[in-house]
C-alpha cells in the first residue's frame, strides 16, 4: 500500500464568493484576513504552488480605519521609471482620491511576488461605497 501527499490542482478549485465590509476595520487585520482567503490558507486542500483561494469582495473602502498617526505618517511612493520620477502620497490624500487602492495595496504586499500572486489578485474587487455589481455571484458575508 502506496502513502502520498495529495497535491492540489486547478480542477479541485470550488471557487466561493465572499462579501467583507470594510466599515471601521483597521487596515492591516483585514487585509491579512484577505490574503488569507485569498490564497486559499482556509482549506483543506491548500498546495502553495496552486490557487485554490474564493473571490473577495470589499464594500464601504472609504470607512476603513489606521491605527496611531499613520493617516498623516503613513507614505504611500510610485515611481515612473524616469530619473526623478518618484511621486509619494499620504493615506489621507490617497484615501480622498482613491479609497479602493488603500486596501488593494495592502493585500498585494501580502500575497506571493509572482505570476500566482497576480492571478491572486484579480479576485479582489473593492468598491468604496456600500453598493457593487457582484449581486449575481451571490457572496457569502464574511465576518471578520
Amino acid at each position: 500500500m502506496k502513502k502520498y501527499t495529495y497535491s492540489a490542482n486547478k480542477t479541485d478549485k470550488l471557487g466561493n464568493w465572499f462579501l467583507v465590509d470594510a466599515e471601521g476595520a483597521v487596515l492591516g487585520r483585514l487585509a491579512s484576513a484577505i490574503a488569507g482567503r485569498l490564497r486559499g490558507k482556509d482549506t483543506p486542500l491548500f498546495s502553495p504552488h496552486a490557487d485554490m483561494g474564493d473571490s473577495v469582495v470589499v464594500i464601504n473602502a472609504e470607512k476603513i480605519t489606521l491605527t496611531g498617526k499613520k493617516w498623516d505618517q503613513k507614505t504611500y511612493y510610485r515611481h515612473s521609471g524616469w530619473m526623478g520620477g518618484i511621486t509619494a502620497i499620504t493615506a489621507k490624500n490617497l484615501l480622498e482620491k482613491k479609497p479602493e487602492d488603500i486596501i488593494r495595496i495592502a493585500v498585494r504586499g501580502m500575497l506571493p511576488k509572482n505570476r500566482l500572486g497576480r492571478q491572486m489578485l484579480k479576485k479582489l474587487r473593492v468598491y468604496s461605497g456600500s453598493e457593487h455589481p457582484h449581486v449575481a455571484q451571490k457572496p457569502e458575508a464574511l465576518g471578520l
